[in-house]
């Protein structure tokens, strides 16, 4: 049990008298290195042995000492947070304004044509709503709240051209569709998009329908290594896209290597060759398509550390729920896709950072690291049950004792959590899930948590048996969390959008089925009457 503290104890007593020698602005100095130097205070005063013979006052002391450190942790975690936080949100205002400046470089009417598109937007949304606009992809039954995109590169007659030397990305815009009454059309506008990229708050239970505004040019293919029916599936889609379909193509490194080895032909094929130029990526491909099982969609995912361009997932797999297409039809479904409108599911991802309990100042951290399946904490070689804190919006949980712990999103509830007993969840449904492994208490059920939330998952300092624990993300970049280490996990605002075959519920379904055999059983036969 965690003892909470004694407003009467000595520590209380004592932190009040100093804070009252100190005036307000002294106070407001007191930045993160001062208050790790008194958490390894008070740690060095917990780690002395108590001397025999002394009461039970110097007990409570302890105890009091032991909370002052935890409230000091957790300000280290909340302020480590916060920094991160506003280190994104810079990092986004000094790109926008790098492109706000060099598109005034490029051309002074551009402000202009700005002004006018917005609003040109804005009168086609309110015309939208006076004529209740029908989606095409639901045979114009369905409700549509969509809401228009920027297109790079446009000419108007009065107005001069932007110059644009690069492949310029393909536009589009999505709109919610629904089946029965139209009601609410404006309450589930949540998801914002621009220039291909897509970000999101927070889901709804409606399907989504992605239509192009102006085609596709760019595809990437990422296929599975090691396999000779993917490779020559490769060899043929990508001759396909470039001579039917006019398509750019990006590969990886190992694959366009391959394609040469095969023939010469395949030299236009284009790749990347360091980091940098794989941070650009997001900028030049419209489309991904993946040839492989529910790993190759993992590895595309991990690519794109920010907005991930929408992925058309085949099935070459031994076990798929994130791959509803079949390569033997890979001509059909992607001239369809290319051609639009299609339907998506908006795959959420977890960002988790590590906090060192050894960091010196609020700005050594770790991350984050994405994770469209699960994190796992468990306790690695060795033979203790595992002992972690956890914690969702600094309330407290539980301690999980056991052999680990699984936050998994909802994609990620038909992998690892389904294996410890965890239950199978739509895609859709906005929730993050909390499931134990093997824990020592049959009382311990899974969670299923709302996705807004902040969850910290701390190994205990005084974890003497258990030590250290480990950390997994998607099954790698494992690393080691000590006593006094944290792990910070959130929903990303980046989601990993992926074609549907029919829509999100359908393929959701065949999949458990195809994949699961779910409930499937000989039928009873007639009772003889």
């Amino acid at each position: 049990m965690h003892k909470r503290e004694n407003p009467m104890s000595p520590i209380n007593s004592t932190s009040t008298n100093a804070n009252a020698s100190v005036s307000p602005a002294e106070n407001g100095l007191i930045d993160s290195l001062s208050l790790l130097s008194s958490e390894k205070t008070v740690q060095e005063l917990i780690q002395q042995p108590l001397v025999h013979g002394n009461d039970d006052h110097l007990f409570e002391f302890s105890e009091a000492l032991r909370t002052v450190a935890k409230a000091l942790r957790r300000v280290m975690e909340v302020k480590a947070s916060a920094q991160a936080e506003a280190c994104e949100w810079k990092r986004k205002y000094e790109l926008e304004r790098a492109r706000n400046l060099l598109l005034e470089q490029k051309g002074g009417c551009f402000s202009e044509l700005n002004v006018e598109r917005a609003g040109n937007s804005v009168n086609k949304t309110e015309s939208s709503d006076e004529n209740s606009d029908q989606c095409e992809l639901c045979n114009g039954k369905d409700d549509i709240c969509a809401r228009e995109v920027l297109r790079d590169g446009e000419t108007d007659s009065d107005s001069c051209a932007v110059p644009n030397k690069m492949t310029r990305k393909a536009s589009f815009k999505l709109s919610w569709c629904c089946k029965g009454e139209k009601n609410d059309r404006h309450k589930h506008d949540i998801v914002s998009f621009e220039k291909g990229n897509i970000s999101t708050a927070e889901r709804s239970s409606k399907q989504i329908s992605l239509k192009w505004e102006s085609p596709p040019q760019t595809v990437l293919i990422l296929t599975k290594p090691n396999s000779a029916s993917v490779r020559l599936l490769c060899l043929e889609m990508v001759r396909w896209l470039k001579e039917q379909k006019k398509i750019n193509i990006f590969v990886e490194p190992r694959v366009k290597a391959e394609l040469l080895t095969e023939s010469s032909y395949y030299s236009f094929v284009q790749t990347w060759i360091d980091e940098n130029d794989l941070l650009l990526l997001q900028t030049k491909v419209d489309l991904i398509v993946t040839l492989g099982g529910d790993g190759t969609v993992l590895w595309a995912a991990s690519m794109f550390k920010g907005p991930v361009p929408p992925i058309v997932p085949f099935s070459l797999g031994s076990l798929g729920f994130m791959t509803p297409f079949y390569s033997e039809h890979y001509r059909e479904n992607l001239s369809a896709i290319l051609l639009g409108p299609i339907s998506i599911t908006l795959r959420h991802r977890l960002q988790c950072h590590i906090i060192r309990d050894a960091a010196k100042s609020e700005y050594e951290i770790e991350g984050p690291m994405l994770v469209l399946n699960e994190v796992t904490i468990d306790r690695g070689i060795s033979s203790f049950l595992t002992n972690l804190e956890c914690y969702c919006d600094n309330s407290f949980v539980t301690r999980v004792q056991g052999d680990g712990l699984i936050l998994s999103t909802t994609s990620g509830s038909t992998a690892y959590s389904l294996a410890a007993g965890g239950s199978m969840v739509h895609h859709q449904v906005p929730g993050i899930l909390f499931t134990p492994i093997c824990p020592h208490s049959l009382s311990f059920r899974p969670l299923i948590l709302p996705e807004h939330v902040t969850l910290r998952v701390v190994v205990p300092l005084n974890s003497s048996r258990s030590g250290h624990a480990w950390v997994s993300f998607d099954g790698k970049n494992r690393k080691q969390l000590a006593p006094g280490d944290a792990l910070v996990c959130s929903m990303a605002p980046w989601p990993v959008p992926t074609a549907c075959q029919i829509d999100s519920t359908s393929d959701f379904l065949r999949s458990i089925h195809d994949g699961l055999h779910w409930n499937i059983r000989k039928t009873q036969s007639p009772r003889d009457t």
